[in-house]
């Protein structure tokens, strides 16, 4: 647009939900504008799900690299900013995402925030403790939706695993995140991901409270490393539930490719290893899940910012609970002792 401003709020008559699909229902409802900060990867999945709804629409892309910005922008005729503070400056948002790498959270959310915006924020959320506390703070205060990207929690596997464990106990949790090193240059270094336990095992620890319950203790131990500030390419760490369950989780980036990801847990007479992409009962595969948990997490947060029905199973106050424990986690690592969580 010539005068620098977002487009206005365009009235649309769109389908319902698929779950809702048996009927014939349409309804009017508001083009959802949505704004991304952020130009990697991540955020050009979320732009590229977004971009298939009906009722929601990708109008601005914002990252420091003004390149990156305008690439994924062109894909979805949005405007590109060199700044998150010009594209929040420029108006005409009803929604961001926030998709930074973890060593750039914080001020980012806190200027979506005070424009009392909603906010999508990626995991892990913050390199620390104090900022990821007083965002959720702040959420809670102005009482703004919020989600976070814990699309785990919307696979079919692990609904299907938490049905298996009705009335079951779990008493024995392995975790594991065998895998490479992402290619992208910040994340080996200490102080710009936070090792691997925060930025990507956060996943299978957020399964783990969703199967097993609170964390009580941690006590982790990492491999021995050479390398001045990089981050520990291999930790083990051994976990003690509230409710009396045992933990272990084993995590390394050496490898040249995903060698094993996902949580087994094990109850009384049932073993089931949870994956991002299937479910294994008792040693066999029961079914492969659909992968729509993408999709889903995306959907329902749009839904909660359009003020319908919304199954948002992740908003921020939740996701920070992971977040402590996977800071308790590295947090041990680094100090060489036990951790104990605050109930």
């Amino acid at each position: 647009m010539s005068d620098g401003r977002l487009p206005r709020k365009v009235r649309i008559e769109h389908p319902c939900l698929p779950s809702r699909r048996r009927g014939i229902c349409r309804f009017v409802t508001s083009m959802t504008r949505i704004g991304i900060i952020g130009a990697g990867n991540i955020a050009a999945r979320h732009a590229d799900v977004l971009s298939g709804f009906s009722d929601a629409t990708v109008v601005a892309i914002a990252d420091t690299d003004s390149r990156k910005a305008e690439a994924l922008a062109s894909q979805y005729g949005a405007r590109a900013f060199g700044s998150h503070a010009a594209m929040l400056d420029a108006g005409g948002l009803d929604a961001v995402y926030v998709c930074v790498p973890p060593f750039a959270h914080g001020t980012a959310e806190l200027a979506v925030l005070a424009a009392n915006l909603p906010i999508f924020v990626e995991k892990p959320l913050s390199l620390d403790l104090v900022t990821a506390e007083k965002i959720a703070q702040e959420i809670a205060d102005r009482k703004l939706v919020s989600a976070v990207g814990h699309h785990w929690r919307y696979l079919d596997t692990v609904q299907r695993a938490r049905e298996l464990l009705a009335g079951r106990p779990v008493r024995l949790a392995l975790g594991h995140w065998l895998d490479k090193v992402p290619p992208v240059p910040w994340w080996t270094r200490q102080d710009m991901s936070g090792g691997q336990i925060l930025e990507q095992a956060i996943h299978v620890l957020d399964l783990a409270r969703v199967l097993v319950g609170e964390v009580a203790m941690v006590h982790a131990v990492p491999a021995a490393s050479d390398a001045e500030g990089e981050i520990d390419r291999a930790t083990a760490a051994v976990l003690r539930f509230e409710d009396g369950a045992a933990g272990l989780l084993a995590v390394t980036s050496l490898l040249e490719h995903k060698h094993r990801v996902g949580l087994e847990v094990h109850a009384e007479g049932l073993a089931l290893d949870v994956g991002e992409t299937r479910l294994v009962v008792n040693g066999e595969v029961e079914f492969e899940d659909p992968g729509e948990a993408k999709i889903r997490v995306d959907r329902e947060f749009v839904n909660a910012v359009q003020g319908r029905p919304a199954d948002v199973r992740v908003p921020y106050g939740e996701a920070l609970r992971t977040h402590r424990l996977a800071y308790a986690v590295a947090r041990s690592a680094a100090e060489g002792g036990p951790v104990r969580l605050d109930g």
